[in-house]
């Protein structure tokens, strides 16, 4: 399947499944991808293959063409539910992302007072305190966790650093006190090397689940795959497989929704 680069530093509006209408930031280059995840289902593929040569825009650059868009868009009446980054891998990894971030509600609060502001993270950089105090700023803190499976982990998500712990990505999780959404990616079939990768069964549903439960998030988001990914052999789960997933997620007095 082929995969697809963002602009930079600014996407769209377009329609989010899970956000509404939605602005997208994008704080990497627009020829290339740079993460600390090199995930199997990547739309934007795999971080070999998307090497960029240019620089990540500046903090001032994303502040200007933000402005331009969002007096443009007020100026047209164009509705807008929220301001979302992600783009061409960790948006956290910039290293003006906490000013980004005030520049980016500030400029909310000008042209859009009712739009919310979303970070989608892959989680390893939370540790960090201008990483950690960015995220609490947000409305909507989205930290990835597929699974609490090292092995699944190293197969799927293919964390860059060796000293990726799963577990200190739980306690990350865990010092936001609730004001972080927990996102899963849920999916069936196997890697590159033909290893299988549904993560619906018990195996793992449940270990996430007792991890959720430690967390206590304001939200669990689950969805599957929905956009062409580089490993062609995954497929979505089922929506059953997902209801099922979501009710239990309620079931322990924490908000689930579903995305397929």
């Amino acid at each position: 399947m082929s995969t697809i680069l963002y602009p930079s530093p600014i996407v769209g509006p377009i329609h989010s499944r899970r956000l509404g209408i939605s602005l997208g930031v994008n704080v990497n280059p627009s020829d290339g991808k740079i993460c600390t995840f090199d995930c199997i289902y990547c739309e934007v593929g795999y971080n070999a293959s998307r090497r960029t040569t240019s620089p990540r825009p500046t903090r001032s650059h994303i502040a200007e063409c933000l402005e331009r868009k969002l007096k443009d868009m007020r100026a047209k009446s164009s509705a807008l539910d929220v301001i979302t980054f992600s783009g061409n891998g960790e948006p956290t990894g910039h290293p003006e992302f906490l000013g980004i971030i005030e520049d980016t509600i500030r400029l909310r609060d000008t042209y859009y007072p009712t739009a919310k502001v979303s970070v989608l993270t892959n989680s390893t950089l939370a540790h960090r305190p201008d990483v950690h105090r960015a995220l609490m700023l947000v409305d909507n803190n989205i930290m990835k966790l597929d699974t609490i499976d090292p092995e699944y982990i190293n197969k799927v998500d293919r964390p860059v650093s060796p000293a990726y712990d799963v577990e200190r990505i739980i306690e990350d999780m865990r010092s936001f006190n609730g004001h972080c959404i927990v996102q899963t990616m849920f999916m069936r079939g196997t890697d590159d090397r033909g290893r299988d990768v549904t993560n619906t069964g018990e195996r793992f549903v449940n270990p996430w689940l007792d991890a959720v439960r430690r967390i206590r998030p304001s939200e669990v988001m689950i969805y599957t795959i929905d956009r062409e990914t580089p490993c062609t052999t995954l497929h979505k789960a089922t929506h059953d497989e997902l209801n099922n997933i979501r009710d239990r997620v309620a079931a322990e007095g924490i908000k689930c929704i579903a995305a397929y």
